[in-house]
């Protein structure tokens, strides 16, 4: 992989069929309005589309694009890499994780074409998610036309990224927060009672806030 930042006609990046990343209107507003502002974006990560002679397929950067254009540039930075269809997809799963939000019959998808070349076992050390995350979005049937999502059935994703020193803080302090399991038919994972200290954290905060 080449990291030479290289400019290419907007006309000529194609989206990626299988992105499941989502950007709410609100964000992606203010996204198009730094970029308008700054002109500094991240450069999009593109390959050479594997079907469409002299056009590239973006691999992340996708509202970055689509903002670009509405803002009337006819070029982006980019960065190409030289990657194969599974590779891209597991990028699709990990790098477009750290702006906007995963739709579930697209993530499903996704992973479902992921599990065909990889075991749950490879994907939980490649990917972000957890095994029983995994399992149950590579089994999900498609939904049927006019599905429309249950907010509470599919999980929301915050990434991240502390040094050593604030690792220990946060898990110090999550561990202290965490209510105590009940009764339970099945064992919490890490993420679900990390999940749950996170809430009761942000609770007591903004309860504090209003007093």
């Amino acid at each position: 992989m080449q990291n030479t930042i290289i400019r290419i006609p907007l006309d000529k990046l194609l989206p990626h069929p299988e992105n499941p990343n989502k950007m709410s209107r609100q964000n992606f507003e203010k996204l198009k309005r730094h970029i308008k502002q700054s002109h500094n974006y991240e450069p999009l990560i593109v390959r050479k589309h594997p079907e469409i002679e002299e056009h590239f397929q973006i691999i992340n950067g996708h509202h970055r694009a689509e903002a670009l254009k509405q803002i009337g540039q006819t070029f982006a930075d980019c960065v190409e890499w030289d990657i194969n269809d599974d590779e891209a997809r597991l990028l699709l799963a990990t790098l477009n994780r750290l702006g906007g939000k995963d739709e579930l019959a697209a993530k499903a998808a996704l992973y479902k074409n992921l599990s065909g070349k990889f075991s749950v076992a490879e994907l939980v050390k490649l990917l972000p998610d957890d095994r029983q995350t995994i399992e149950k979005l590579k089994d999900i049937a498609k939904p049927p036309a006019g599905f429309e999502e249950d907010k509470k059935a599919f999980l929301n994703t915050l990434v991240f990224f502390l040094d050593d020193a604030q690792i220990e803080t946060v898990e110090n302090a999550l561990e202290k927060a965490a209510p105590p399991s009940l009764e339970r038919k099945r064992q919490e994972n890490k993420s679900e009672k990390m999940a749950k200290a996170i809430t009761v954290i942000s609770t007591d905060y903004l309860n504090h806030q209003q007093v």
